[in-house]
């Protein structure tokens, strides 16, 4: 296993371009980069530049990794590029994309389900409590386009890695593989993400580990607030997530699996207003019925875990909200808006440190 970076939200990466972020990944001590999308190493999928970072990154002893983006198609407007790389089509957009990354040696291509909202709080601020078209309609798109998609898949050895995203559970990530194939579609695993559907990590882990082909390594804190639960996003071992637990899932499902941080923007690269609380509202009844395959017995659990993480705090061993916000990294307040490329880094470094460690403890070989 090897231990490196989602490209979207490394620092500085616009400002230095693919070929330069390469060279910051390597200085950060980081073993490869995961770019969300194939678009974001060439535009225009440009074979000689893919070819060219291909190089690199096999010159420096990095992975590389890259994707797809968003395929459910009530969400096509928000990334116009994707239809525009197909000149008007977007499933020849898509085609091209799996061409020329399964060309440079991408073959595990990342997909998501919909986009955050953050300017919206609660449900709403993701598309799975749409008013417009239901979740179920959305996902039976989304498994069209995938079928779509498929024969081309197929002719390049390219998997089509649906993401454990904001908005879908791990249960309807396993019913889209079982309908399309695995032979061709499979999972990344973000860490924490699934807190917001009210899974635990652990167990939506051990539920997806034989189809687990990319990851997002990521923590959160999750605590009571007025409305549900407040979920916000943290280095690796200052929120709930049990990576002691998780990794080794992951080692022996996929030793050759990559580990990819995931780590807040910086403010260096998106100027934004503070980030508001993302609210679980776990004790709603339309939240409640929109989420079917929940159980008795994993919410006892994911709360279990978040009474933990609440005594961490009361011990002092990890900050409160307000504590990791405005001390620990300079995230955004209104007073403050200091969380740039200083804190990321710490962020990242952090992050490695703590699952290098437990690799350690575990046994699990990193470089």
């Amino acid at each position: 296993m090897k231990l490196g970076i989602d490209g979207q939200k490394l620092p500085e990466v616009k400002k230095r371009g693919p070929l330069g972020s390469l060279d910051y990944v390597k200085e950060l001590g980081l073993e490869g980069i995961f770019f969300s999308t194939v678009l974001d190493m060439s535009p225009t999928l440009d074979p000689g530049l893919l070819r060219e970072i291909r190089a690199k990154a096999d010159d420096l002893d990095l992975y590389l990794e890259s994707g797809l983006g968003k395929i459910n198609p009530f969400c096509s407007a928000e990334a116009p590029e994707l239809r525009a790389i197909g000149e008007g089509d977007i499933i020849a957009g898509f085609t091209r994309m799996i061409e020329a990354s399964a060309a440079i040696g991408c073959c595990e291509m990342w997909v998501s389900p919909g986009n955050f909202k953050g300017e919206y709080r609660g449900r709403l601020a993701v598309d799975r409590f749409r008013t417009d078209v239901s979740w179920d309609e959305q996902l039976q798109a989304m498994g069209n386009v995938l079928q779509k998609l498929a024969p081309v898949a197929r002719a390049h050895g390219v998997h089509m890695n649906i993401e454990t995203h904001d908005e879908i559970t791990s249960f309807e990530i396993l019913r889209l593989i079982e309908r399309v194939g695995e032979d061709c579609t499979g999972a990344v695993l973000d860490t924490a993400n699934m807190l917001q559907r009210g899974e635990h990590p652990v167990m939506a882990a051990q539920r997806l580990a034989p189809f687990i082909r990319q990851t997002h390594i990521k923590d959160a804190f999750v605590g009571r607030a007025p409305g549900g639960l407040d979920f916000q996003p943290r280095a690796c071992g200052q929120g709930v997530v049990d990576f002691t637990a998780i990794l080794p899932i992951l080692a022996k499902a996929n030793p050759g699996l990559t580990l990819s941080l995931e780590i807040n923007q910086s403010t260096d690269d998106k100027r934004r207003q503070p980030n508001p609380r993302q609210c679980i509202q776990i004790d709603d009844p339309i939240w409640r019925a929109g989420h079917p395959d929940l159980n008795a017995r994993e919410l006892e659990a994911y709360f279990g875990m978040i009474d933990a993480g609440e005594k961490r705090v009361a011990t002092g061993e990890i900050p409160d909200w307000e504590g990791f916000e405005s001390a620990q990294y300079g995230y955004p307040t209104y007073e403050n808006q200091s969380y740039g490329l200083r804190e990321a880094t710490n962020f990242i470094q952090d992050s490695a440190r703590h699952i290098r460690a437990i690799c350690a403890q575990k046994g699990i070989m990193l470089p």
